[in-house]
């Protein structure tokens, strides 16, 4: 092993020390991942020239505080969040330089690229992950049972999968969370094969998530620097779409509260899986998890919720498209709402996080 990752090993452990510090891990890559989110829009604003007013990692007492030019520079208490506060952007203000003064093009490219680059971090750490596990996950399929072979709508070992249920797939895992959240053993499947592109319909596919079994199997090919570059791509659009199908099948009621994990329980995952990978040397699980978990981030920010930066790239939109701005204070009033509203949500899940800690 690495001498830099048997230091890593012998420092984390397995006990409740270790456990103590993988939680401490886990809450600083939040923080970073918050303070990269919150310089995504600072960054962008600067560009523009924009006034900021802080620039704030944490939220609640301010533990310190330097004011530089123009912006206040701060870092608070409680670690779930972060914000820029630029000139302008929920009020009037006569400054020229103010947010809610720029033209709406600049305004849109500010509020996006906080989930921009939590993205592109997601995008770097699969690219990572894939150069440590040395493999490439694709959609080709490596072995199949005797029975999905000989059947009239088989699939057979060459076979590269397109699309399933009219999904279409990038890497195995989105290709297997699709037989997943199908709620039979029939699928409709596009594939090619030597070249050809065939439809089959009910498509006889057994397949068990708990059991860890399936009818067929994708293999994967060596990582090398090109097809990691597209492979981490491939990837990334993946994640992007499971956490969209998983949000499609939250609203339809196939997941309630239960299922859902707040900062609590997602630190709690982060350090288990930290602890299980120092202990199998298999470090691709955590690194997939924490490009997840900034993916995952960067994804439900960009919907059109109300307190979320998609609320506001959606007035900004009907501004672009009528022409003209939604009113100043409509708007924060509808993300006010959505705040308090978005809070108690977090609230119930956090407590829902709590007592699943004291259930283990």
């Amino acid at each position: 092993m690495h001498p830099i990752l048997l230091s890593v090993t012998q420092t984390v452990g397995t006990g409740v020390w270790g456990k103590v510090i993988t939680v401490l891990l886990a809450i600083l890559f939040f923080g970073f991942i918050i303070a990269l989110h919150e310089f995504g829009h600072f960054s962008t604003a600067k560009l523009f020239r924009m006034r900021v007013n802080e620039y704030s990692i944490g939220m609640g007492p301010a533990l310190l505080k330097k004011k530089k030019g123009e912006t206040q520079y701060s870092l608070r208490l409680l670690p779930i969040g972060g914000y820029v506060a630029l000139e302008g952007e929920d009020e009037d203000s006569d400054d020229p330089r103010a947010f809610g003064n720029q033209k709406a093009w600049k305004r849109f490219i500010v509020i996006a690229a906080g989930a921009t680059l939590n993205i592109i971090l997601g995008l770097v750490l699969i690219g990572i992950m894939l150069g440590v596990t040395g493999s490439i996950p694709t959609t080709t399929v490596s072995d199949v049972s005797d029975e999905l072979a000989a059947a009239e709508n088989g699939v057979h070992v060459g076979d590269k999968i397109v699309s399933i249920d009219g999904i279409r797939v990038f890497s195995s895992r989105d290709l297997y969370y699709c037989l997943y959240r199908s709620e039979d053993d029939a699928y409709d499947i596009v594939l090619k094969r030597g070249g050809e592109k065939l439809s089959l319909t009910d498509v006889p596919v057994q397949y068990s998530a708990e059991q860890g079994y399936c009818s067929f199997i994708v293999g994967s090919e060596k990582a090398g620097f090109l097809n990691s570059v597209s492979g981490s791509f491939r990837e990334t659009l993946s994640m992007s779409k499971m956490i969209f199908l998983s949000l499609v099948d939250m609203v339809r009621g196939q997941y309630g509260l239960k299922d859902m994990s707040g900062p609590i329980g997602t630190i709690n995952i982060v350090a288990d899986t930290a602890i299980e990978s120092v202990k199998t040397s298999d470090y691709g699980s955590i690194i997939f998890i924490l490009a997840f978990i900034t993916v995952n981030i960067g994804i439900v920010n960009l919907l059109p919720l109300p307190a979320l930066d998609g609320g506001r790239l959606f007035f900004i939109l009907i501004e672009m498209i009528v022409r003209k701005p939604v009113p100043k204070k409509f708007e924060a009033v509808v993300h006010a709402v959505g705040l308090v509203l978005l809070l108690a949500l977090m609230a119930l899940i956090s407590f829902n996080d709590i007592v699943n800690l004291f259930k283990k």
